[in-house]
């Protein structure tokens, strides 16, 4: 008869500690170690694998017309079959069953959407709007606690925009490759990575050292193999296609932790060298931010060197937790290190920048945000409105639910959207998708803000400097 659970003792009663020693199995060395990591290598590649063709790479699901219409091209579906019978030229998707849905290829509905920016209705949103003229904006996904979504986060953003039309770069800033697995990144070394980029900008750093050096009769300082190496990379041979037509990747793995360790000692050697700019530099120099209209950074849950380096290259930071005391304190303690980390850059660069005459260095970015994640609002209601209390608007106001759906996408080492609606149903899917729905339209009221400023302020610039001239001009004229 089985034993009234009220009435047992606690399982960690009575444990002999014979029995525990006949399942406890032999001491583990190092060499153990390396035969767990390569169990585990061998599952990843099984488990990545599944659903993949035979070559290994990921391949994006079709969508099919409701989807497109519903979510992607804001037309009523007989309107759309209407203008795929009058244009025979445009993609005309595929069907599985003699009249049944069609499906289309992302790379098929970004074509789609095109023709009916071009000849539909202006006063309907079917491209994205981004002012021109102006670089793309670069937001950071980050919290040096783990566990709160910043992948996840990343991920689906970067999914939601190339829905939506813009082109999307990924950058793993995070050695365990997480991202780079979503996107079925193939990232051999550390030279496949952000690596090389950050090493380029202090090997230029020295270059420049150098001349100075040379012009002043000292002897110049080293450039090791390394950093030769380096001087030859940009980031188009570290950007990689994805699955997605639209998103594309620098990835990540183990080695990329060498520059946490790597990057302090090249500082020690040129204290010129401003080491949390190098990624920005290099965005810039490599004409990243013309490319794309939108960079997300992955960063480590660590305020090292890479993340010091993405934040400062972000105009937008996004930080997100869950809604709990823990997380609560914990992201709290995060943005009081953020405080004293860029204080501390700047108080040291300005007190040379004074003297020297120079301009002042001032961190800013477009918009901070913290954004509640795994929000259960039948147990932690209470707690979210407290966190918004004391935030204030830095903490996001849309909270981003769990669902199943969500956690059955992100088991599938994926996205939501990269499920096909019919392993559910189309109102699960709806469901399912609406939460990274509005957590991309919070996101995008962000960046469609920031762009509106720079636009604005662009706009001011330009009639100033207009109005300086003309006085001369008219003087002239006469």
């Amino acid at each position: 008869m089985a034993q009234d659970p009220e009435e047992a003792l606690p399982p960690y009663f009575g444990i002999s500690p014979d029995e525990a020693l006949a399942e406890l199995g032999a001491p583990v060395g190092t060499r153990d170690l390396a035969a767990i990591a390569e169990t585990c290598a061998r599952g990843r590649d099984d488990l990545a694998g599944r659903g993949h063709e035979a070559h290994g790479r990921k391949t994006l699901r079709l969508f099919s017309t409701w989807e497109i219409t519903r979510y992607l091209i804001p037309v009523a579906q007989a309107h759309f079959r209407r203008v795929l019978r009058q244009n025979p030229a445009l993609p005309q998707g595929r069907t599985e069953t003699a009249g049944g849905a069609k499906w289309f290829t992302l790379d098929e509905v970004l074509r789609l959407r095109a023709h009916f920016a071009a000849e539909g209705s202006r006063a309907k949103p079917y491209a994205p709007w981004r002012p021109a003229g102006l670089p793309a904006k670069v937001a950071a996904i980050a919290n040096f606690k783990g566990g709160v979504g910043k992948t996840s986060m990343a991920a689906h953003l970067a999914m939601s925009a190339a829905l939506d039309g813009y082109r999307v770069l990924v950058v793993d800033l995070d050695s365990q490759g997480s991202m780079t697995s979503i996107f079925s990144g193939r990232v051999a070394t550390e030279w496949d990575t952000v690596f090389p980029l950050v090493a380029r900008d202090y090997a230029l750093g020295l270059q420049a050292e150098n001349r100075r050096r040379v012009e002043r009769g000292e002897p110049p300082l080293p450039l090791d193999e390394t950093l030769t190496a380096a001087l030859e990379k940009s980031a188009a041979d570290v950007i990689q296609r994805t699955h997605w037509p639209s998103i594309d990747l620098i990835g990540a793995q183990l080695n990329l932790y060498w520059a946490e360790f790597q990057i302090p000692v090249w500082r020690m050697s040129l204290r010129a060298w401003k080491l949390w700019e190098a990624l920005g530099r290099a965005f810039e120099r490599d004409g990243v931010l013309d490319a794309y209209d939108l960079v997300i950074l992955d960063t480590p849950p660590a305020l090292g060197y890479l993340t010091i380096n993405g934040l400062t290259a972000a105009d937008i930071l996004l930080v997100p937790l869950g809604a709990s005391f823990l997380e609560f304190d914990s992201t709290g303690r995060f943005f009081d290190m953020l405080h004293s980390t860029f204080a501390s850059i700047e108080d040291g660069e300005n007190i040379a920048a004074r003297a020297l005459g120079r301009p002042e260095i001032r961190f800013e970015w477009d918009a901070v945000r913290a954004v509640i994640t795994r929000y259960d609002a039948g147990q932690q209601a209470e707690l979210a409105a407290l966190m918004q209390a004391y935030f204030g608007r830095t903490l996001s106001p849309f909270r981003q639910d769990f669902t199943a759906l969500v956690g059955q996408a992100g088991e599938q080492a994926g996205g939501i959207y990269e499920a096909d609606y019919r392993d559910f149903n189309r109102e699960t899917y709806a469901r399912g998708r609406q939460t990274f729905d509005a957590t991309y339209a919070a996101f995008k009221k962000l960046l469609l803000a920031a762009w509106r400023r720079d636009e604005l302020e662009a706009a001011s610039e330009a009639g100033a400097a207009t109005t300086a001239r003309e006085p001369e001009h008219r003087k002239e004229t006469a």
